[in-house]
């Protein structure tokens, strides 16, 4: 920059004048986050798992959630356990109610068998809130997947891919089985 350069910029500032320093406040505390309908989500999953009963029998005694068709064999099983399958689309249920949860899982098995995937994940939530009934998205998971005919297999998913709160689900196109004629 030359002398003349630097002249010119202090006759263009001469009649700048400094803002008056503020005092400023302290920014407002932000609000504890909550999800969204969390609280009426939570009371309608409350409602529902008081109105219907599961049954025991569809249940599995344990924390893991696995299914198979007959026909399905078990080194099928094997690989999906072990997380084997490419995993090609996933939903997340945890947090919705019930029947919000049962129309997205429908709306998502539909949307895959017409594009034809193989093995997707479904993560239903450990349901560690849910009270002293248990996880009552997982319990309605395991009851709805087992009655869709589209599902030939289910596993709990590796601790990697959510564990106990997620499960890997085969669906019938593409899937190898010999003898099976469930779709």
């Amino acid at each position: 920059m030359t002398e003349e350069d630097k002249q010119a910029f202090r006759e263009a500032m001469s009649d700048v004048r400094p803002l008056r320093p503020r005092e400023l406040s302290p920014p407002a505390p932000k609000p504890t986050a909550e999800a969204r309908f969390s609280r009426l989500e939570r009371e309608e999953i409350l409602r529902d798992s008081l109105a219907d009963g599961i049954d025991p029998a569809e249940l599995e005694t344990g924390e893991e959630m696995v299914f198979r068709r007959p026909g399905i064999p078990e080194d099928i099983m094997r690989k999906l356990r072990r997380g084997q399958f490419a995993v090609e689309s996933e939903i997340d249920l945890h947090g919705l109610g019930r029947h919000a949860a049962h129309d997205a899982l429908r709306d998502f098995i539909g949307e895959c068998m017409t594009r034809r995937v193989r093995c997707v994940r479904v993560i239903h939530g450990k349901g560690l809130r849910s009270g002293p009934r248990g996880p009552v998205i997982k319990h309605v998971v395991n009851r709805w997947l087992r009655r869709m005919d589209d599902v030939t297999a289910f596993a709990t998913a590796r601790p990697v891919d959510g564990g106990t709160g997620a499960v890997y689900v085969l669906l019938g196109r593409g899937v190898p089985r010999k003898g099976y004629r469930g779709n």
